[in-house]
C-alpha cells in the first residue's frame, strides 16, 4: 500500500492524519509539487499515512477477528542522486503511531493502539549509479499485532530529520538519501484458513483427550507399574491435547495480543515431547541385550533434542514477549537473525531426521531378523506374523510423520524470515500442507494409543 504524504507545518504528535473520510489531511502527490517550495515544506513536515483496509469496488471493508494477526513491512522508493545516497548501514529513525477505529465510532475518531520511536537498519544497493535509477532496499519490519480485534487501523509514520546536526554519527535521518515514497505491506492470516484450523481443533480435541484418558485407565488397571513407553505415550497424548485445545475462539470475543506467545509455548511443549518420543519409541523396538547402553542413548538423544529446541524457542518467547508492550519492537530488524534461525532449524532438523532414519532402519532389520528366527522354529508363534506387520507399519508411519514434521517446522521458520523482510527467500506453499500435517499428528497419536493400549486379557 502506498502511503499518503500528509503535510503539516505545525506537526502535533497527538494529532491523527488520514486521507479517506471527513476532514482528510492536506497532502501532496510528490515532492516536485509547487506547494513544497511555496510553503517551504521539509521532511519534518511530512507524515506518511496508511489507512487500512482499503475499500474495494466502492465498498468499505473492515477486518475480521477470524484473520487473527497483522504483520507490516516497510518499503522505500529511493532514487539515485549523486552525492545524496543512503550511507552504508544507515540507521533510519521512525516516529510511528498506530490507531484503531470500530464501526459505530464517530467519523474521525481514532484511538491510539501503540506509538514508539524506532530505529531500523537500512540495507540498500544499486546496480547502476545513474540518474533515474532506483536503490533496491531490503524490506524493513514495522510491527506485528497478535490479535485483529478492531475494524479499522490507521498508521502514521514520520521520519524526523535533525536539520542542525548533519553528522553521520549523531545526525538523525541525515544519511538516508532522498525518499520519494513509502510503501507498507500488510499481511494478515486468511480468515477461511482460521475457520478450517479451529474446526479441526474442535473435532480432534475431545477425541484425543478421551483416548488418552481411556489409555491411562487401561494402564492403571495393570498389576505392574507403567513402562517407559506407556508413560511417554500418555505424555505425548497430553501434549497434543493441550495443542488441540481451541483457545483461539477467545480472540473472537476478546482482544488477545498474547495469543501468539501462548501458541508458541504450546507448540514448543508439543515438539519437546514429540521429538524425544520418537527416539524412545524406535529404541524400544530395537532388540539389544545391553539395556544400560540403550538408556544412555535415550538420555543423550533427549538432551540433544531439547537443547536444539531451546535456543529458537527462547528467542521467539523474548521476541513475542517484547511485542506485547510494543508492537513496533523488532529484534530481527535486518532479517539476518531471522534467516540465521531458519538455517539453524534446517541443520538441526536434518541431523535429527538422519539419526532417526538410522534408528528406524536398525529397528526394521532387527524386527526382520527376529521374525525370521521365529519362522525357522518347529512351532512358530501364530501371532508373530500380525505382530511384526504391525511393528513395521508403525515404523513406516513414524518415518513419514517425522519427515512431515521436520518440513513443517522448517517452513514455519522460513515463513517468519520472509515476513521479517529477508527478500532473498522465494518459497510458496499452501495452507493445505499445514492442516495435513496437523491432521497427521492426531491420527498418528490416536493410532498409537489404540494399538499400544493394554488388552483386557492382561488387565
Amino acid at each position: 500500500m502506498l502511503g499518503t504524504k500528509c503535510i503539516d507545518k505545525n506537526y502535533n504528535s497527538t494529532k491523527w492524519y488520514w486521507r479517506r473520510g471527513k476532514q482528510p489531511c492536506e497532502s501532496i502527490g510528490d515532492f516536485d509539487s509547487p506547494i513544497v517550495e511555496e510553503q517551504m515544506i521539509t521532511a519534518n513536515h511530512i507524515i506518511f499515512s496508511f489507512q487500512i483496509p482499503i475499500p474495494k469496488d466502492g465498498f468499505v471493508l473492515d477486518y475480521s477477528r477470524w484473520q487473527q494477526s497483522l504483520t507490516a513491512a516497510l518499503y522505500l522508493d529511493m532514487p539515485y542522486s549523486e552525492g545524496d545516497g543512503p550511507a552504508p548501514d544507515a540507521v533510519m529513525t521512525l516516529d510511528a503511531r498506530l490507531g484503531y477505529s470500530d464501526r459505530g465510532d464517530p467519523a474521525g475518531k481514532w484511538t491510539e493502539y501503540a506509538s514508539s520511536k524506532e530505529y531500523r537498519h537500512l540495507a540498500c544497493s544499486i546496480a547502476q549509479k545513474r540518474p533515474g535509477s532506483m536503490y533496491s532496499c531490503s524490506p524493513v519490519p514495522l510491527f506485528r499485532l497478535g490479535s485483529l480485534h478492531h475494524d479499522f487501523y490507521l498508521l502514521n509514520i514520520r521520519l524526523p530529520v535533525d536539520m542542525f546536526d548533519t553528522s553521520e554519527e549523531t545526525g538523525m535521518n541525515t544519511k538516508l538519501g532522498q525518499i520519494n515514497d513509502m510503501w507498507v505491506s500488510f499481511i494478515h492470516q486468511n480468515g477461511g484458513f482460521t475457520k478450517v484450523w479451529l474446526s479441526l481443533k474442535t473435532i480432534f480435541f475431545p477425541v484425543v483427550l478421551v483416548t488418552v484418558l481411556w489409555f491411562w485407565r487401561r494402564v492403571a488397571q495393570l498389576p505392574r507399574p507403567p513402562t517407559l513407553l506407556e508413560n511417554i505415550l500418555v505424555l505425548l497424548g497430553a501434549s497434543l491435547s493441550q495443542l488441540n485445545c481451541p483457545l483461539e475462539y477467545l480472540t473472537l470475543a476478546l482482544d488477545c495480543p498474547w495469543m501468539p506467545l501462548l501458541n508458541d509455548l504450546r507448540h514448543g511443549f508439543f515438539y519437546a515431547t514429540l521429538l524425544p518420543f520418537w527416539l524412545i519409541f524406535i529404541g524400544e523396538h530395537i532388540m539389544t541385550d545391553n539395556k544400560a547402553i540403550s538408556r544412555g542413548l535415550y538420555v543423550l538423544g533427549v538432551l540433544l533434542v531439547l537443547s536444539g529446541c531451546l535456543v529458537p524457542f527462547a528467542f521467539d518467547c523474548v521476541h513475542y514477549g517484547r511485542q506485547l508492550s510494543n508492537p513496533f519492537y523488532a529484534q530481527r530488524a535486518s532479517g539476518t537473525l531471522a534467516m540465521g534461525m531458519a538455517v539453524l532449524k534446517c541443520i538441526l532438523g536434518g541431523v535429527y531426521f538422519c539419526f532417526l532414519s538410522y534408528l528406524i532402519w536398525k529397528a526394521f532389520t532387527d524386527i526382520g531378523r527376529r521374525y525370521q528366527s521365529l519362522a525357522n522354529k518347529d512351532q512358530p508363534n501364530e501371532l508373530s506374523r500380525p505382530t511384526f506387520k504391525r511393528y513395521r507399519a508403525m515404523m513406516a508411519a513414524t518415518h513419514i510423520c517425522a519427515a512431515l514434521t521436520i518440513i513443517f517446522i522448517v517452513l514455519l521458520r522460513v515463513s517468519e524470515a520472509q515476513a521479517t523482510g529477508y527478500e532473498n527467500i522465494k518459497l510458496e506453499y499452501t495452507s493445505g500442507f499445514f492442516t495435513g500435517v496437523y491432521g497427521t499428528w492426531n491420527i498418528y497419536t490416536f493410532s498409537l494409543l489404540c494399538l499400544y493400549a493394554p488388552s483386557r486379557i492382561h488387565a
